[in-house]
């Protein structure tokens, strides 16, 4: 067990727990997603065994494996346990091992028979490591192990309202995991010519996201994806997933670099679309009508403004320059806890009818795509302030700059 003195601190965050606690009428909160994990403590567990407690009275509480623990130092929990899930002297399930520790924690706390609410719906999990342990619908068990007599209340609206907005303290560090990729972004493309394949393009973007960060920023892992799709596989790039193959770029293409990057947890969710030589009359026509739509979108953004607000501004800019029907995505969804997550709110959507709120982080990706000829997106990271959006991912931001001579 160890007792935080902590240089991090997140009060906003841990006030917002305690409202959600109260909405929901329950005495505390158990959650075992590492992306709620995360959220409720600041702490983004590695395989997926770590549990956190939240109470009514604004007390985090973390419970995790024995080997993690030297991870926990940046949560701002108030306290964190530890527990040994695996021993040569039992043999046990992750359920079992930590319900039983789970069980020594609500006790001491004088909640195990108090009504506990807990996560039970579909959720999206970006991955910590090469696997991971999620409970999912055997929470219910290890809480019955832990609180037998408990009532128990799942509260999954209430976790993704509280996703959806960041504090100061979340936005500051997702403004280091877009620092960090926008490093990446600047070294790599320094060596994008024609004759490398997408894959030698995506290995060099990718290098950087796990070196172009220094110990002093406080970080304790930083990686991520970095796909590189060019000339008639740029148009693939709308849908649900990324590819990277095995195709030659060649002057004159387009080159489509999206990545997904972590912090500590923290996503981005980034695409930068750049052409090989001089782009011809098209393409430029292209990249003025995407930027156009950009410019659109961010002079919509602000606190109170619908999200169909957004992503109606960008779509009928490229629908007036003829290019309504080549958008064939939202404009932008929620980032921040995960990269790409169904659940995340906003959803800057045509039929969205969510408002933006301040400290709402989402991407913003107005995007054209042509069947067999190309496509271009350019994805940035926005958080909304009091005064309209702040853009996270300030770099390569026009034409100009996305052109490789």
């Amino acid at each position: 067990m160890t007792d935080k003195s902590k240089a991090v601190r997140n009060p906003e965050r841990v006030e917002m727990v305690k409202q959600a606690i109260a909405v929901a009428d329950c005495d505390a909160v158990v959650c075992a997603l590492p992306v709620n994990v995360l959220m409720m403590s600041g702490y983004w567990p590695v395989v997926g065994t770590s549990l956190v407690v939240a109470t009514r009275e604004g007390a985090i509480i973390l419970l995790v494996p024995e080997d993690e623990k030297e991870l926990t130092e940046n949560s701002w929990a108030d306290e964190v346990r530890t527990y040994q899930p695996n021993s040569l002297h039992k043999l046990q399930s992750p359920v079992e091992s930590a319900g039983e520790s789970l069980h020594e924690l609500l006790h001491r706390l004088g909640l195990h028979c108090s009504r506990i609410g807990y996560e039970f719906g579909p959720s999206s999990e970006p991955s910590s490591y090469a696997a991971m342990n999620l409970y999912g619908t055997a929470i219910v068990d290890l809480l019955r192990i832990a609180a037998p007599s408990a009532p128990l209340a799942p509260v999954d609206k209430q976790f993704v309202e509280l996703a959806a907005i960041k504090t100061p303290v979340e936005i500051e560090r997702l403004r280091l995991a877009c620092g960090i990729a926008g490093a990446a972004f600047e070294g790599g493309v320094t060596h994008l010519r024609a004759g490398l394949t997408e894959m030698q393009v995506a290995v060099l973007f990718r290098a950087g996201l796990c070196t172009h960060w220094a110990v002093e920023s406080g970080a304790h892992r930083a990686d991520g994806f970095a796909h590189c799709m060019s000339g008639p596989n740029s148009a693939l790039a709308s849908r649900a997933y990324a590819r990277t193959r095995a195709r030659e770029i060649k002057n004159g293409d387009f080159v489509l670099m999206h990545c997904n990057s972590y912090v500590d947890g923290y996503w981005t969710d980034i695409t930068r679309t750049y052409v090989v030589r001089q782009p011809d009359e098209r393409q430029q026509q292209l990249y003025e009508a995407v930027f156009a739509a950009r410019a659109a979108a961010l002079a919509e953004i602000k606190p109170g403004v619908k999200c169909s607000q957004i992503d109606r501004a960008a779509r009928e800019l490229l629908s007036q320059r003829g290019f309504g029907e080549a958008f064939k995505h939202s404009t932008g969804h929620g980032v921040g806890f995960a990269a790409i997550s169904a659940n995340a709110h906003p959803r800057l959507h045509p039929l969205s009818s969510e408002t933006l709120q301040t400290g709402m982080v989402f991407n913003l990706e107005p995007a054209v795509y042509f069947e067999g000829y190309g496509g271009l997106r350019h994805c940035d990271m926005i958080a909304v302030t009091q005064r309209g959006a702040e853009v996270l991912t300030p770099f390569q931001q026009s034409p100009e700059e996305l052109i490789l001579r």
